[in-house]
C-alpha cells in the first residue's frame, strides 16, 4: 500500500516537472523568440541605414536622415529643420516597412 503511494506521488511530480517544462518551451517560442527576432530586425534596419531614408523617431517625428555620426543621426523633420537622434531611437517608418516587406516577398 505505501509503495503504491510513493509511485502515484513520483509520477505525479513528473507529470508536474513536464508541465512546468512544456510551459516554459511555449511561453519561449510565443513571447520571447519573436520579441528577439524583431530586436534584431530593427539592429539591421539602424546599421543599414543611408542618408535619404525615412525614419521615425521613438518620439513619433517623421523625417529623413540627412547626416550619420557615430551614436547620432541628423534628421530633416521639414525644410530647413534638422534634429539629432540618437541611434537607438530611430525606427523604419511605415512605408520603409511596406517597402522592406515588399522586398522580402519578391
Amino acid at each position: 500500500m505505501l509503495n503504491t503511494i510513493l509511485l502515484q506521488s513520483m509520477n505525479s511530480s513528473w507529470a508536474n516537472i513536464l508541465m512546468i517544462v512544456a510551459l516554459i518551451a511555449v511561453f519561449y517560442f510565443m513571447m520571447i523568440r519573436p520579441q528577439q527576432k524583431r530586436q534584431n530586425e530593427i539592429k539591421k534596419f539602424r546599421e543599414g541605414l543611408k542618408v535619404g531614408d525615412a525614419v521615425v523617431t521613438a518620439g513619433g517625428i517623421y523625417g529623413k536622415v540627412k547626416g550619420i555620426d557615430d551614436t547620432t543621426f541628423t534628421i530633416e523633420i521639414a525644410r530647413d529643420v534638422r534634429i539629432t537622434a540618437d541611434k537607438g531611437s530611430v525606427y523604419p517608418s511605415a512605408q520603409q516597412a511596406a517597402n522592406d516587406a515588399a522586398e522580402k516577398g519578391k
